[in-house]
C-alpha cells in the first residue's frame, strides 16, 4: 500500500506566500517531502520557478515524479536546508517555506525504525548519507547522555528510568529493532503511564529521531541564511510541529526583527542597527477545525511568517 502525506496548512501557506505577478519569481521549499506545497504553487503561479530540497533521496523520487507536469519550472536539490543556505550564492529569492513535520513515508514505508508499531532496523536517518543512527545511540551512549537526549528533546518526564532501561537491556544483547526499542520502554514507565494520551514510547523516539538528524541545531543558521537571500518583500513561511521547533523559529525571528544590537545594559543605542524582518503573525497560525477533522496531526501545526525589509 502506498501512503501519501497530507500537506498541512496548504490555504493559510497560499495566502501568505504570494509571489510577484509581474515577473518570474523563485521559490525555495526547504523541506520538499512529496511535494504537496510545491504541487499547489506551482498549479497556481505559471511564472514560478521552485527550488525543492530535501536530505532524503527516497522521498525525493516521489517529488520529481508528482512534479513532472512542471518540467524545468521544479529543481529538486538533494540536500539539507541550512547547508543550502550556507554561504549561499545563487538567484535571489522570493518565497520561502519550511514544513519542518516528518512526512508519513518515513513512518508508514521508509523502512527506518521511525515507527515504534513496526518492526525495523534502528536507523532512522532522513540522510542515508549520514553515519549516526539510532542503533548507535541506544547502544552505545553512556546512561547520562541517553537520559539527557531523551529528556531535552523529547521533554520525556521518565528520561532517567527509560535510559536505565535501555542501558540494562544492551548489556544483555545490542538492540536492533523499533519494536525492540518500545517494548523496553513501554516496561520502563509506571502503569498509569502506559495507556495515558500518547503512548509512552512518543517523546523517546521523537528525541532520538531529532539526535541522529540534529534536526534543532539546522534550523536558526537556515532561517537567516534564507533571509540573507531574500529579496526586499520576500517571504519565509515556517510550519512546526511540537515546541522545540517553535521556540527556535520564534525567537530568532523576534531577533532579526529587532532595531536595536547594542547590549541591553547599555543605555544608548550605538549601534545604528536596522530590523532585517518584518513578522507578519504576531502570534502562530494554527489549522482549521475543519482540517483537524480531516487529519488529525495538523492539531499540533504551528504557521509563524515574516517578511524581509
Amino acid at each position: 500500500m502506498e501512503y501519501v502525506h497530507y500537506s498541512v496548512m496548504k490555504e493559510e501557506v497560499k495566502h501568505y506566500l504570494v509571489p510577484p505577478l509581474d515577473r518570474p519569481s523563485v521559490m525555495v521549499d526547504c523541506t520538499t517531502g512529496e511535494g504537496g506545497h510545491t504541487h499547489m504553487m506551482l498549479s497556481e503561479y505559471p511564472n514560478l520557478k521552485v527550488y525543492g530540497l530535501d536530505c532524503d533521496i527516497h522521498i525525493q523520487e516521489k517529488a520529481k515524479t508528482r512534479m513532472k507536469e512542471f518540467g524545468d519550472r521544479f529543481i529538486p536539490v538533494h540536500t539539507w536546508f541550512n547547508d543550502y543556505f550556507d554561504d549561499y550564492q545563487g538567484e535571489k529569492v522570493d518565497l520561502v517555506l519550511f514544513d519542518l513535520g516528518i512526512s508519513i513515508f518515513h513512518y508508514a514505508e521508509s523502512d527506518r525504525g521511525f515507527s515504534f508499531k513496526k518492526e525495523e532496523k534502528l536507523d532512522m536517518r532522513l540522510n542515508d548519507e549520514s553515519t549516526l543512527t539510532a542503533a548507535m545511540v541506544v547502544n552505545s551512549y553512556s546512561e547520562e547522555d541517553l537520559a539527557n537526549v531523551i529528556y531535552k528533546y523529547g521533554e520525556e518526564r521518565y528520561s532517567r528510568r527509560i535510559a536505565k532501561a535501555i542501558c540494562e537491556r544492551r548489556t544483555e544483547k545490542e538492540i536492533e529493532t523499533s519494536s525492540d526499542l518500545e517494548d523496553i520502554i513501554f516496561k520502563s514507565v509506571p502503569a498509569t503511564y502506559k495507556h495515558g494520551r500518547i503512548h509512552p514510547a512518543t517523546r523517546s523516539f521523537q528525541a532520538l529521531r531529532i539526535e541522529v538528524n540534529k534536526e534543532l541545531d539546522r534550523i536558526e543558521p537556515a532561517l537567516r541564511g534564507a533571509v540573507k537571500a531574500l529579496n526586499p518583500g520576500g517571504r519565509i513561511a515556517v510550519i512546526t510541529f511540537h515546541s522545540l521547533e517553535d521556540r527556535i523559529v520564534k525567537w530568532t525571528f523576534k531577533d532579526l526583527a529587532k532595531k536595536c544590537t547594542c547590549p541591553p545594559e547599555q543605555l544608548q543605542c550605538t549601534c545604528g542597527g536596522k530590523a532585517a524582518i518584518k513578522i507578519l503573525t504576531k502570534k502562530p497560525l494554527v489549522a482549521s477545525d475543519d482540517e483537524n477533522k480531516m487529519n488529525p496531526p495538523s492539531r499540533s501545526a504551528k504557521l509563524r511568517v515574516i517578511e524581509k525589509l
